[in-house]
């Protein structure tokens, strides 16, 4: 068996927190040049901005910059900046709850992306820690859902990453959310809810089916005033969606919620009327130091601080007291 060449560390530095892209060249290549090869693999992308960027120096081989009829060779390395796209600014911060030389654990606000995915690129909560604390290898542990504020933590460095993925992989860390939504007095509450959920590819909503139950997740009413509750969620498994589904599927959709029970299409750069779900604490046994762990969101859910001012599209997520 051939062994794999080691990938050598990328020429390029990051640009806007954002890593470039790397391409290995196909060992049975057919093609003259890279630059031939570029066309061929990259359809999206014109000829002539492949011709550009080959000009200018910005397609790298671990070397240094490829002139614009360099030879093809096989296996090697080649490192770009792709374009990114205009993305609205999410215009809250991501506060730093804790760090250290191995961990990062941030507070993020409603709306902002945790990593970069489809049209979410640098507007992530991943691109904006690695730009403003200076850790370009920042990777994160676990993801939170974009709509969703709280907790999410993040390793410093590589070699320490399995390690923490680990943990949620293997069902090891204690999580604990906080929702607004409906208060239904007939709810019989606490309780586990159970079902078989399926996500399919390009479907933004996840659905129930009938079938051996996949998720669970325990639902707690921790007070309620005005037709809303004040409620703690406890994900036992982690699906797609899973708390939001459930939530939905008891008949109190968390608020603000444009997905469940039906999908709506808010615009990009509308950041009122936040989804009322909070991550709201992580705890574990850190898989490094053997040290017991517990970090807590310091924000809030503006709906249950003032309703009338949430649904008037007030502040979003913003850390303060409970």
């Amino acid at each position: 068996m051939r062994r794999r060449r080691p990938v050598p560390p990328s020429p390029l530095p990051q640009r806007h927190g954002i890593d470039p892209v790397r391409l290995r060249l196909p060992e049975d290549g057919r093609w003259e040049t890279v630059r031939d090869h570029l066309v061929d693999r990259l359809p999206a992308v014109a000829p002539a901005l492949i011709d550009a960027m080959l000009r200018e120096g910005a397609v790298w081989c671990a070397d240094g910059p490829l002139a614009p009829a360099a030879p093809y060779r096989p296996g090697a390395h080649l490192w770009f900046h792709r374009e990114l796209p205009e993305e609205v600014p999410v215009p809250y911060a991501v506060e730093v709850l804790y760090r250290d030389d191995v961990l990062v654990v941030a507070d993020k606000p409603h709306f902002l992306a945790t990593t970069p995915r489809g049209r979410h690129v640098t507007e992530t909560a991943l691109a904006r820690l690695r730009r403003d604390l200076g850790l370009p290898a920042l990777s994160p542990a676990h993801r939170l859902d974009r709509l969703t504020a709280g907790v999410v933590m993040f390793t410093v460095r590589p070699e320490h990453r399995a390690a923490y993925q680990d943990l949620f992989q293997g069902r090891r860390v204690h999580k604990e959310y906080e929702a607004v939504a409906p208060h239904d007095p007939g709810l019989e509450l606490p309780r586990t809810v159970r079902s078989r959920i399926v996500k399919e590819r390009g479907v933004i909503a996840a659905r129930e089916v009938p079938g051996e139950p996949n998720s669970a997740s325990r639902v707690e009413l921790l007070e309620h005033r005005g037709g809303l509750g004040r409620y703690r969620l406890v994900p036992v498994t982690g699906r797609t969606h899973q708390l939001r589904l459930h939530m939905s599927s008891l008949g109190v959709p968390v608020l603000g919620d444009p997905v469940y029970p039906a999908v709506t299409d808010p615009a990009p750069d509308d950041f009122r009327r936040p989804l009322q779900l909070l991550a709201r604490s992580l705890e574990f046994t850190d898989p490094i130091t053997g040290r017991a762990r517990r970090f807590t969101s310091r924000r809030t859910l503006s709906a249950w601080e003032c309703q009338r001012r949430w649904a008037a599209g007030g502040t979003a997520g913003q850390p303060g007291r409970r």
